[in-house]
């Protein structure tokens, strides 16, 4: 198998690294892959430490086929550092793997990222692979393993190369847009919240790029996709990490099964899956409260007895 590279960003959160980092040598197609660390340099007003601790530790990885280092002299920020090193990584292999450094993934995730990386790669419908699928329930007569999105994923997610160079990161048209309610209306279908975010997002300079990246997934009239079962669990949202404050809401059950899922042509959105997305996203008071309720039912449904 052609094997993507994997590609980590870290930062200061050395806790977080550890899990992360034994969780992908667990993997089985770890000793086969590619492992690309991007260690970003610190804050001016920042100390030090903490980033040096990181830097000590990733030099001593081992378990990959081979793992490369990068160490920022500076701080280039979440966005710079991963739209800079997805590129540069990417322009190389012609397609990647990503993480940052509070995913914790299943043993089979490199697996499911590997082959659905080969297998969609001339489907243009697909603009990227997530590891990570969101805490909602899959109709019981959905027949597939996994599905299409409106909305991406930057939760240990993968992509090629056309893919990557299609996104306009200084996206041109945003005058445009924010004058045309349609394409708003469209772009929130994977969540109301999503056309807000982009346009405050880049009005207020703020640190992001997987906005940018579902936009230009809009755009393309592409779709992420998602196994029904995550791959992906997010132990950053405890307040240490950049865009994730402190919250249970994305928790997950983490994929525990060693076989292969199964990947599916000619898919199409479904929209009872989707309408539960939404609901995580929801600006709607009702919708929200009932998204919670579900949330509060599916984690008691799945407390031992």
């Amino acid at each position: 198998m052609d094997l993507a590279p994997v590609v980590l960003f870290v930062y200061n959160r050395l806790h977080h690294l550890q899990q992360t980092l034994e969780a992908l040598k667990a993997n089985k197609l770890a000793e086969d892959s590619e492992l690309i660390i991007f260690s970003d340099g610190p804050k001016k007003d920042e100390p030090s430490l903490a980033v040096q601790q990181v830097r000590n530790y990733i030099r001593g990885v081992e378990g990959f086929k081979k793992v490369s280092i990068i160490e920022r002299d500076t701080n280039l920020g979440l966005a710079k550092s991963i739209i800079t090193g997805v590129t540069e990584v990417i322009e190389k292999h012609g397609k990647v793997i990503v993480l940052e450094d509070d995913m914790v993934s299943s043993r089979n995730f490199l697996e499911f990222m590997n082959r659905a990386l080969i297998f969609y790669q001339d489907d243009k419908k697909i603009f990227s692979i997530s590891g990570y699928a969101r805490p909602i329930k899959i109709p019981k007569d959905y027949p597939h393993q996994v599905y299409l999105g409106y909305r991406g994923s930057s939760w240990g997610w993968g992509t090629w190369l056309d893919r990557w160079k299609a996104i306009d990161w200084e996206v041109k048209d945003l005058a445009h847009f924010k004058k045309d309610r349609q394409a708003q209306e469209l772009f929130n279908l994977g969540g109301d919240d999503l056309s807000d975010m982009l346009i405050n997002s880049l009005e207020n300079k703020k640190d992001v790029w997987s906005i940018i990246h579902t936009y230009a997934q809009f755009k393309t009239g592409a779709f992420t996709l998602y196994p029904t079962v995550s791959k992906i669990e997010n132990i950053g949202c405890d307040g240490s990490g950049v865009n994730c404050g402190v919250s249970m809401k994305w928790n997950v059950c983490l994929d525990q099964g060693e076989t292969f899922t199964k990947l599916t042509k000619d898919l199409v959105v479904d929209e009872k899956i989707n309408v539960r997305i939404r609901a995580l996203f929801a600006r709607d008071l009702r919708t929200r409260m009932g998204g919670l309720l579900w949330c509060v039912l599916r984690k008691l449904s799945e407390a031992p007895p």
